[in-house]
């Protein structure tokens, strides 16, 4: 009787660990790399923002925030963790 109420929760094991090594675990390894590119950040780098501009930060500042220069004459704010998508001259190579 034991060994039945046991076999009905098996599939069910098995498709959480499927969803912890294909999805959970993935997604926990790509938010901690960004969040160390994140932190990395220092003037002179260029990155590309959640909303596609392109721009050189030229400004680390308190509270969690760059300033960024799209153009000549302009300079934007930006939020470092939510703001910033990736880093486009990346020194290290991907392993």
């Amino acid at each position: 009787m034991s060994d039945s109420g046991i076999a009905q929760f098996i599939p069910l094991i098995l498709i959480f660990v499927i969803f912890y090594f294909f999805l959970i675990r993935p997604q926990q390894k790509k938010v901690k790399e960004h969040k160390i590119m994140v932190e990395n950040l220092k003037r002179g780098d260029q990155v590309i923002t959640s909303g596609g501009i392109i721009g050189t930060v030229e400004r680390v500042m308190e509270n969690d925030k760059l300033e960024i220069q799209i153009s000549e004459s302009v300079k934007v704010e930006i939020v470092k963790s939510t703001g910033i998508q990736g880093l486009l001259n990346n020194p290290e190579p991907k392993k």
